[in-house]
């Protein structure tokens, strides 16, 4: 059954329809919540919420963009409604919480080719992994900033629009989790890394 087939049942209230839905991107949301908050019980109950959200709610999605698009959005806005909770989010990650398989293997299908050679393999888990560790260095909104850019693929203008920001505050606070992270890992910035912007201007 194609996804608009099952969008439509959802929406008459087919729960099983949903739940096929749902079975196509739980992983993701689940990963997304996983990166942000960097506890796998908090991300199960923020990925929860948000399916939740998406059960309620899925009488009003009218197509105008993909599913996953809206679906990323509920999601978005759960992880902002739970940002006051300043006990969740600001606590280290444990070794335990960043070095499970299904982190490190979702990075590595972002970044791993399949002709890659097994050095090359494995020193990309070995970044992957530095990263993850890293991503506890910084805030919660630069966080959140850092995966939509780099883990989802927005635009700046998309981000901004999520977050109910400009894209001056979007740029900022990607160039400051960018420069946490290389400091983090090492890392020397190069000649051809974009400064911080002023809202209008373009990397």
């Amino acid at each position: 059954m194609s996804e608009s087939e099952l969008i439509g049942r959802a929406q008459r209230g087919d729960s099983e329809a949903f739940c096929q839905l749902a079975s196509r991107y739980q992983r993701r949301i689940y990963l997304l919540a996983l990166h942000y908050c960097r506890d796998p019980h908090d991300a199960e109950d923020l990925s929860q919420e948000a399916w939740l959200k998406a059960y309620c709610n899925i009488a009003g999605f009218r197509g105008e963009a993909s599913f996953y698009t809206w679906l990323r959005q509920i999601t978005i806005n759960t992880f902002l409604s739970h940002r006051r909770a300043v006990s969740m989010f600001g606590r280290k990650a444990t070794r335990s919480e960043t070095d499970g398989r299904e982190t490190i293997e979702d990075l590595d299908a972002l970044a791993v080719g399949q002709n890659r050679d097994a050095e090359k393999e494995m020193s990309d888990k070995i970044l992957a992994r530095k990263v993850m560790e890293s991503l506890g260095e910084l805030t919660a909104q630069q966080r959140l900033i850092f995966l939509l850019k780099h883990r989802e693929g927005m635009t700046y203008e998309e981000i901004a629009r999520s977050l109910d920001c400009s894209t001056g505050t979007v740029k900022k606070a990607l160039f400051r989790a960018v420069s946490k992270l290389r400091k983090q890992l090492g890392v020397e910035a190069g000649a051809a890394d974009c400064a911080p912007l002023a809202a209008g201007e373009s990397c």
